[in-house]
């Protein structure tokens, strides 16, 4: 009887302990849902800068209308699906998913119509209330990082060992790492070149102002918007028809300056010729290259330490001959003058 009971009581903690884990492990149906609205390529969102944080944030109205257009997305909070985007919001406040915050910046800055649609940085609202008339709401959890994150992260000490073995690497190696760094660079080069003088040829003809690939110089722009071609909207103001005028005229001034004190023909060929022979020098040299030549100076070093010690050795026989001759001379002389 008691062995019954024993086992009665230890089936009946098992149950229990099962179903606390299981409790446990079930997630919260906002959090999942907060999740798939955030990782959803419809759902428009930018980065910001809050209290020192860099925080992923969107706004009211696009929290509206994504949810109106996806509301499929609703079957996540299960009992709760019926319930009103403001509502759901406002749980998601309640929760510390969301945050709601307030543009910085309140005045419309000069030279601009309006403010800022999508603000660089941002503070904390005192009204921790939804609300989609002009305002942004910032995620406070961490989302999870999708799979090419994480091989990327063990990438990088890889790349790093590989960069501190560059002087290792064959020569053919080292060439192609030349050639493709320097594809790199004028590729920025050139790119920086071309929009800004696309920029300035738009804003002269037609007072607009014309980014293309608008964040390539941005601090705080994702790998998505930095490769972004289409330019901004323009929210500045037109600029007076002087002050194209003037800088149409400097832009002339310039080209004509540059004009004439460009090189000619003869000076061009003897840079170029410059130029190439240090390319060459550096883009042909190869190990083998290098041994040969130490091989030669080598070589060149040792005949010329045979010839200086051969010469020494000659110069000092000559002169140890020349004091012999010379003791000879002054015996043979004390001798006569002894006869004497």
């Amino acid at each position: 009887m008691c062995r019954r009971r024993f086992v009665l009581l230890l089936r009946n903690d098992i149950y229990f302990y099962l179903k606390f884990q299981k409790q446990a492990a079930k997630k919260d149906v906002f959090q999942v849902f907060a999740e798939k609205v955030r990782n959803h390529k419809d759902m428009g969102s930018r980065w910001a800068v809050l209290q020192e944080s860099r925080v992923e944030y969107f706004r009211g109205k696009d929290f509206v209308s994504f949810l109106r257009n996806h509301s499929e997305l609703k079957d996540v909070l299960e009992s709760d699906k019926d319930l009103e985007i403001e509502d759901i919001a406002n749980i998601l406040l309640s929760k510390n998913l969301i945050l709601r915050c307030d543009r910085v910046v309140k005045i419309v800055r000069p030279g601009r119509k309006k403010l800022s649609t999508w603000p660089a940085h941002l503070e904390i609202f005192s009204d921790q209330v939804f609300s989609d008339n002009d305002t942004f709401f910032a995620w406070t959890f961490v989302n999870r990082r999708p799979l090419w994150q994480t091989l990327l992260s063990f990438s990088w000490p890889v790349l790093t060992l590989a960069i501190c073995l560059f002087p290792v690497y064959p020569h053919q190696v080292k060439l192609l790492i030349l050639y493709l760094c320097a594809g790199v660079l004028l590729l920025i080069c050139c790119l920086l070149l071309v929009r800004s003088l696309i920029f300035g040829a738009l804003w002269i003809v037609l007072g607009k102002h014309v980014w293309f690939f608008p964040n390539i110089l941005a601090e705080e722009a994702t790998l998505k918007e930095l490769f972004q071609f289409w330019p901004k909207k323009d929210e500045g103001e037109r600029p007076k028809w002087t002050a194209r005028l003037f800088y149409a005229v400097v832009a002339v001034l310039v080209i004509l300056l540059l004009r004439h004190h460009a090189p000619d023909e003869a000076a061009r060929a003897r840079y170029q010729k410059r130029v190439s022979n240090i390319i060459d020098d550096v883009l042909e040299w190869s190990p083998s290259l290098a041994l040969s030549g130490m091989m030669e100076k080598q070589t060149l070093f040792n005949v010329t330490n045979s010839k200086n010690t051969t010469d020494d050795s000659t110069a000092e026989t000559d002169q140890t001959h020349n004091r012999e001759e010379e003791t000879q001379v002054e015996d043979e002389e004390e001798i006569k003058d002894g006869t004497h």
